[in-house]
């Protein structure tokens, strides 16, 4: 759900301090990602994203554990938000998938 206007998205984004940026910055430094990419799909309100991550903590991973890895890293980042979704791809697959 979007914002209804841009003052109102910008107090959202200001309570609960989440952004795109908040967001890459703690998955390069917590995953090593080398390779993020996040969405506000919210209309800039910050309560909807979309990311793409490419990390090598993700080799030998089924898709449901990498999953867990970054939900587990954006634990209290999630918990504030209303929506998730997460791609997530090894340096190698990434390559591949380019």
């Amino acid at each position: 759900m979007a914002a209804p206007t841009d003052t109102a998205a910008t107090e959202i984004q200001s309570q609960t301090g989440i952004t795109p940026s908040t967001l890459k910055t703690t998955l390069e430094e917590k995953l090593e990602a080398s390779y993020v990419d996040i969405q506000d799909l919210s209309g800039g309100c910050g309560q909807m994203f979309e990311a793409t991550i490419v990390s090598p903590h993700f080799a030998k991973k089924m898709t449901l554990a990498r999953h867990r890895l970054v939900n587990s890293t954006l634990k209290e980042e999630i918990a504030a938000i209303h929506a998730w979704t997460a791609k997530c791809f090894t340096p190698e697959e990434w390559e591949k998938k380019k």
